[in-house]
């Protein structure tokens, strides 16, 4: 007789799968908490290094937008110098018009030393009027002189261009340098193509003291502005992006209560192929050269024909 065995039959333990959609949610958990530890700190690392940011813009009024041209923002750009006197004048003026629909940047330039009327002072040089009441007074002198409408502003003292720079692009930004410059600059730059720390392409971007003047400035300034976006271009900077907004969120001085408009800017310039154009004024015969007393030498300009080639760049009527 067959013996029959009484009682509960033990089940065989089944081995526990590895399930893989498991371990990648967890491994991207995990790398998404270290992207975003790595972000804050070093965002908070780059703001701290801009607790002595002394800028006083004043209040600042921007035009509203107009329905013609509902896509188009433009962005008053300013670089500011303080002469000692705790008050400072702009050495750097330009707009960017964004056009977010089309995706394209462009950026007018303006020589400071334009005699312009500014509203509520007597005619005098352009990089005056911040000097005389921030920036809501070289946003009137402008859209007052040009008819070009301003939206937003975003200004920087030298300075704080120079860590920017150096916390941006360590090893520095490649220029090449035309020729011998050092008066009035604080650095001696030879010719040759080189990699320019902050305070040397701030001196390349300022120099004067040439045949080319005022006009040759604005040119260097605007190669600048390549030369970085060139910089920009390289995913190396992924890794700095952090800190480099901590800073400029410091640093730099906006009417934006959110920086969101200027990281989609900012996004923009480091895709590869996109284009900025640009433009000086005063345009080529449309000045002359003048001095008057009390204010020193000027570039009288032609209003009119300036203001037609600011709105057929900008594509843009006047009104």
């Amino acid at each position: 007789m067959d013996e029959q065995y009484e009682g509960t039959v033990p089940r065989r333990r089944r081995k526990r799968k590895l399930r893989l959609g498991r371990v990648l949610f967890t491994i991207t958990m995990l790398l998404f908490l270290a992207i975003g530890f790595y972000t804050y700190v070093q965002y908070n690392s780059g703001k701290s290094l801009a607790n002595e940011n002394t800028i006083k813009p004043g209040s600042f009024t921007g035009d509203a937008v107009d329905p013609r041209y509902a896509s188009v923002e433009n962005y008053l750009l300013l670089g500011v110098d303080d002469d000692g006197s705790g008050k400072s004048r702009t050495d750097t003026m330009m707009v960017l018009s964004w056009n977010k629909s089309a995706g394209t940047m462009k950026i007018v330039s303006f020589m400071r030393d334009i005699y312009a009327d500014i509203p509520g002072y007597k005619s005098y040089k352009l990089n005056t009027a911040y000097y005389l009441n921030g920036v809501q007074l070289i946003k009137d002198t402008l859209t007052g002189m040009f008819g070009i409408p301003i939206h937003h502003y975003a200004i920087l003292d030298f300075e704080n261009f120079e860590s920017i720079v150096d916390i941006a692009f360590p090893k520095g930004v490649e220029i090449d340098v035309k020729k011998e410059m050092s008066e009035n600059i604080d650095v001696t730059l030879m010719p040759g193509k080189k990699q320019l720390s902050g305070k040397e392409l701030l001196g390349y971007a300022r120099f004067r003291a040439d045949s080319e003047g005022d006009f040759g400035r604005v040119a260097r300034q605007q190669e600048v502005m390549s030369a970085i976006k060139a910089e920009i271009s390289n995913p190396s900077i992924l890794f700095r992006a952090p800190k480099v907004v901590g800073a400029l969120s410091g640093y730099m001085k906006s009417d934006l209560s959110s920086k969101d408009e200027l990281s989609r800017a900012l996004s923009f310039l480091m895709k590869k192929g996109a284009s900025v154009e640009s433009l000086t004024i005063p345009i080529e015969n449309s000045y002359s050269f003048k001095s008057y007393k009390g204010v020193g030498d000027v570039i009288e300009l032609d209003v009119d024909k300036n203001q037609q080639a600011i709105m057929q760049f900008l594509g843009m009527q006047i009104d």
